[in-house]
């Protein structure tokens, strides 16, 4: 918020602990015992933990909006854009034609480890939920072309897409995280990804196998009323697979150039103040990427193939209804998670775990964990718990890789436990069609598998290059 908050009364980091807690309970209480819709249910718990930690009545709703609007900022442009691509791929019989490809290659009994492959790929330049959104008709088309358990196509990818945005630079939280501890962005590139292969490989394609076969979900029916199958049979035109590629490439390209000239202005190799180049800079942001992709897709998908313009119009309508309910419990999860960050629990308890002792390396983890379990943020427990451990790391005489390693333990801590107050567990949940209860046990689980491998992967390599 741009006004600062006025609190009543101050509240010890217990306190703030136990209110987290029994916030937390709260929720679950009321979406999963009474039923109340989950967007409900995090406005009022919202409210009632706004009220409970002090904030002045007068800044109790512009603190929920403030939480609210900053998510529906980072998420709805993404999710929007993002289903409408999806969506023209999909009643096209794009996303089927790249899925007999893909299976084509790699064979039916690894399809989920070809999807995997291709959301590693697009989790590099791509933040998690624009990139989930744009593999999900590809999930969804080789899920029914299988008739297999949607999970088991589903969870590696969403896990590929979290460990990329946890572990690996052009990603805020370890980009940020590595400004502040000193480290090497390229070095952190490079062994970033010995964080996500293996947590991806352990986490997300063996551990989706056994959840797959106790949660036997169904393809979500998130596009499939009757109006809209009939509009999606006349925009069908069977497009060339590389046209597909293209509309799914053409997003990673340009965020990728846009990563690239951020690291040549960061190096000095080019001047920021250059109009060409920030000209580039504002066609690589992801939003406008999207947006690029999409009016591409209108064009090659609808006009070029003889579409008229309302049918092409109606499709991207399809795309937006059935997501405006994704959106708005992500944001009111963003809502909940910014209004226990306003409380001040995440810094009470980062100040209070610094004091301990602890080992560097087991210290920056935990103090990540907290946070990202007392507030949800996965971004915003890394760089918060980055910024309060900078003075202890900076304060020993590191070597570049025993820093990798502790930039590695913060995003470990900072990525486990992934639940209620979290927006992208609700997005999760939502676009995956599984309940409260369903998405706590797998989606929430395997996220805290991401934090533990990747935190014996930090240990590992942080008591290697010690030795060394």
């Amino acid at each position: 918020m741009s006004e600062e908050i006025t609190f009543l009364w101050e509240m010890s980091t217990g306190s703030l602990l136990m209110l987290a807690a029994g916030a937390i309970a709260l929720l679950l209480f009321l979406i999963m015992a009474l039923k109340l819709h989950a967007f409900i249910a995090l406005i009022v718990v919202s409210l009632l933990t706004s009220a409970a930690a002090g904030i002045a009545p007068a800044d109790v709703v512009p603190t929920m909006l403030d939480g609210f609007g900053s998510t529906l900022a980072s998420v709805a442009l993404l999710v929007g854009l993002g289903a409408m691509l999806g969506r023209m791929l999909e009643a096209s019989g794009g996303a089927e034609r790249l899925t007999q490809k893909l299976l084509g290659v790699f064979g039916e009994k690894r399809a989920p480890l070809a999807v995997s492959i291709a959301s590693l790929l697009m989790g590099f330049p791509i933040f998690f939920d624009a990139g989930l959104v744009l593999m999900l008709p590809i999930i969804y088309a080789v899920a029914r072309r299988l008739e297999m358990s949607f999970l088991a196509i589903a969870f590696p990818a969403a896990i590929a897409f979290s460990a990329m945005h946890a572990f690996v630079p052009p990603h805020p939280g370890p980009v940020t995280a590595v400004d502040l501890y000193g480290a090497d962005q390229g070095l952190m590139v490079i062994l970033g990804l010995l964080f996500v292969l293996p947590t991806w490989y352990v986490c997300g394609y063996l551990l989706g196998k056994p959840m797959a076969r106790r949660f036997d979900l169904p393809v979500p029916e998130i596009f499939d009323s009757p109006q809209e199958e009939d509009i999606a049979r006349r925009f069908r035109s069977e497009p060339s697979t590389w046209t597909v590629v293209l509309l799914l490439l053409l997003p990673l390209a340009l965020i990728g150039m846009n990563t690239v000239l951020s690291t040549l202005v960061t190096s000095g190799a080019v001047d920021e103040g250059n109009t060409a180049v920030q000209i580039l800079s504002l066609i690589g942001e992801t939003p406008v990427a999207l947006l690029i992709t999409v009016l591409l897709g209108f064009i090659v998908l609808g006009a070029v193939r003889g579409k008229p313009g309302k049918l092409t119009e109606a499709i991207a309508d399809t795309a937006l209804g059935p997501v405006c309910s994704v959106i708005l419990i992500t944001g009111a999860g963003g809502m909940f998670g910014g209004v226990l960050r306003a409380s001040g629990i995440g810094d009470a308890i980062a100040d209070s775990m610094t004091s301990l002792g602890l080992p560097l390396i087991v210290a920056v983890f935990l103090v990540a964990l907290l946070v990202r379990i007392a507030q949800g943020s996965a971004t915003v427990a890394l760089t918060t718990s980055a910024a309060l451990m900078q003075p202890a790391v900076q304060g020993m005489d590191l070597n570049s890789v025993q820093l990798v390693a502790v930039v590695g333990a913060t995003a470990a801590g900072s990525i486990a436990v992934s639940h209620v107050n979290d927006s992208g567990f609700w997005l999760v949940s939502r676009f995956f069609g599984m309940s409260t209860s369903q998405t706590l046990r797998t989606w929430t689980v395997g996220s805290t598998g991401v934090g533990l491998v990747g935190f014996v992967i930090a240990l590992v390599m942080y008591a290697a290059a010690s030795a060394g």
